[in-house]
């Protein structure tokens, strides 16, 4: 094994998180969905799928390094939430919860003295900065938007064309 198992460990805890991450983004894409707001559905639906590429470059990273990916269950994410506007809060809230993991998984690079894991997580602090930038301005512009409902609605339709819909 190329790689310790102290960083191997703290990985597969970053799969997992990940892949929770997925997850919940998926739920929340079908909760906007049964809501009839389209093009929050398709936000969410299109940051479920980011989160399976972290996932899945964290599992490629340990497979490349000789270590051992160890899957573990995933919990089942809420079903219902409130409004738009709450619900990229807690998007926003979730982002600043996997920065602080992805920071602590670096920590553990860094006592372990595995450099390679420490530059592969230079990606992964900059994805979280772009990460917690978009949740931030979703939560900004749905705060403006407060209770009108045409706005919202319009709002949506934008929040739709991410990614060049």
């Amino acid at each position: 094994m190329y790689i310790s198992e102290t960083v191997q460990d703290a990985i597969n805890d970053q799969i997992h998180h990940e892949i929770y991450s997925a997850y919940l983004y998926l739920a929340m894409s079908a909760h906007f969905e049964a809501q009839s707001f389209p093009g929050f559905a398709r936000w969410t639906r299109m940051q479920y799928q980011e989160e399976m590429v972290h996932a899945m470059k964290l599992f490629d990273y340990l497979n490349e390094r000789g270590g051992r990916v160890v899957l573990k269950a995933i919990e089942q994410p809420p079903v219902e939430w409130g409004t738009p506007l709450e619900i990229f809060q807690e998007i926003l809230s979730h982002e600043q919860k996997v920065t602080a993991l992805i920071y602590k998984l670096y920590e553990v690079a860094l006592a372990e003295k595995d450099y390679g894991t420490r530059v592969m997580l230079h990606w992964f602090i900059e994805e979280q900065v772009e990460e917690e930038d978009n949740a931030g301005g979703m939560v900004d512009r749905l705060s403006l938007v407060g209770d009108q409902k045409s706005a919202l609605l319009q709002f949506d339709h934008v929040a739709g064309m991410r990614g060049g819909a």
